[in-house]
């Protein structure tokens, strides 16, 4: 296959082998994955990655999060395109479908709703939040956050790691080094507490690059979600100066929350 150094048949095989390691994960459902992907379909989209702030169709700089995002397939090179129309395919969502033992069919964003390509400069962060957990045209549940990392030559020293923690915000489980051809999957629920709060330390010449996908379904399991439905849910680190997350519904006001229509 193209994109993946497995075939088909290895690829169901890596599925099974996987699945349990991913749905016994703490503290929610995930997995890390290196060296999945040939490298020179990465490296095509480093190639066609934005150059320019101005490429980008969506700039966050807050007290929640400073980073950059284009989702505008129209505005993605065709390279990218392609590579996402994979990750979108049949034989990949079969993969996540196995790996992850979601009983609801997996169904693709074709508006890529927060996804496409993430990009944080130096002083770039994303607190600790829990994701929206419907999609605002679809109105699909979000079950799947996929994360694949493009960021060479990336330490410890450049921050940036992803942090999973726990549901009642006492604990950082993991610490994930956003290094090149690394993919993060993890399940999506109202209790998924995940982010990058260190600010990324780097120079001008390089970033902290990702491509963003996630998957959702026609309804869920109800353990998995609050009383309502909700968008982004920002999150407070204990002994940290993070904003309380009372704060962002002051602020942020009509957008904290989303009710299904």
């Amino acid at each position: 296959m193209e994109y993946i150094k497995l075939d088909l048949n290895s690829l169901d095989k890596e599925a099974d082998n996987l699945k349990k390691k991913y749905t016994s994960a703490e503290p929610f459902p995930h997995i890390v994955i290196d060296d999945f992907f040939n490298e020179k379909n990465l490296d095509l989209l480093i190639e066609n990655f934005p150059k320019t702030s101005g490429e980008f169709n969506s700039k966050f700089d807050n007290f929640a999060e400073k980073k950059l995002a284009l989702n505008n397939p129209s505005q993605l090179s065709k390279t990218t395109n392609d590579f996402i129309n994979f990750l979108n395919s049949y034989i990949f969502i079969n993969f996540l479908q196995k790996i992850t033992s979601i009983k609801e069919t997996l169904l693709p964003d074709p508006y890529l709703v927060g996804g496409g390509l993430h990009e944080l400069r130096n002083g770039g962060f994303l607190n600790i939040h829990a994701d929206f957990n419907i999609h605002p045209k679809l109105q699909l549940d979000r079950r799947l956050n996929l994360l694949i990392y493009l960021n060479k030559d990336w330490n410890d020293d450049n921050g940036g790691q992803l942090e999973l923690w726990d549901k009642d915000m006492k604990k950082c489980f993991k610490s994930i080094l956003p290094k090149f051809n690394r993919m993060v999957i993890f399940s999506t629920t109202s209790f998924s507490n995940h982010g990058n709060p260190k600010k990324v330390k780097c120079g001008n010449s390089t970033s902290r690059k990702s491509l963003a996908l996630y998957y959702y379904s026609n309804g869920r399991p109800e353990h998995e979600i609050i009383s309502e439905n909700h968008a982004t849910i920002f999150k407070k680190r204990p002994n940290s100066d993070d904003k309380n997350p009372y704060e962002f519904k002051k602020i942020f006001g009509k957008f904290y929350v989303r009710k299904r229509k």
